[in-house]
């Protein structure tokens, strides 16, 4: 594992390679982009390919609370009408669809398909960033994520993370901030 830090005053460092071809690829530089551009402090990580929360923090070396999970929902507001949502969420939780269902007052709310999903977020599944680069696509951030200096995520590349500074990531991402997790795990 290799990791890259990236201040405002630094000067810019070549990226780790990625396909340019691919769709993960563009949302992944259109991603450094924006962060290089915006002046974000954030490091990249390079380690094993991995998507699943709790595997990809220890490989990062990141506490679990502090990843960004973020997953695309369907919610069905009318008969006929439908909007897709980014919910990210602290990765030791999960996404309260109740809450959801509340906040856009809907009639159902449900996970979106992987295809829909990859297409909307430009990612693979396991990899969705917590950007939204789709105006059919809402970013929602639960404020639990936003507690922590530094957030963590994949960066669009199964094998490639970035960590974050929270308030580079409010200021850039722009999400709606709302209670969208479920309550957070109790100790024992």
């Amino acid at each position: 594992m290799t990791a890259h830090t990236v201040s405002p005053d630094a000067p810019a460092q070549a990226d780790p390679v990625r396909q340019a071809d691919s769709a993960t690829g563009r949302t992944s530089d259109r991603l450094l982009a924006l962060l290089r551009d915006g002046r974000a402090r954030h490091r990249l990580i390079e380690h094993a390919p991995e998507g699943r929360t709790d595997v990809v923090s220890a490989l990062r070396g990141n506490a679990l609370n502090q990843a960004a999970k973020c997953i695309v929902m369907r919610v069905k507001v009318t008969k006929k009408s439908s909007r897709y949502v980014l919910a990210v969420v602290p990765g030791d939780r999960r996404v309260d669809l109740g809450r959801v269902k509340e906040l856009y007052d809907a009639r159902h709310v449900s996970f979106a398909d992987q295809s829909t999903a990859e297409r909307l977020s430009g990612c693979v599944s396991g990899a969705i960033v917590p950007f939204s680069f789709d105006s059919e696509l809402e970013l929602i951030v639960d404020p639990g994520l936003l507690e922590h200096r530094e957030i963590f995520f994949n960066a669009a590349e199964l094998q490639l993370s970035l960590a974050l500074h929270t308030e580079d990531y409010r200021r850039l991402a722009q999400p709606r901030v709302a209670l969208v997790a479920e309550p957070p795990p109790t100790e024992s």
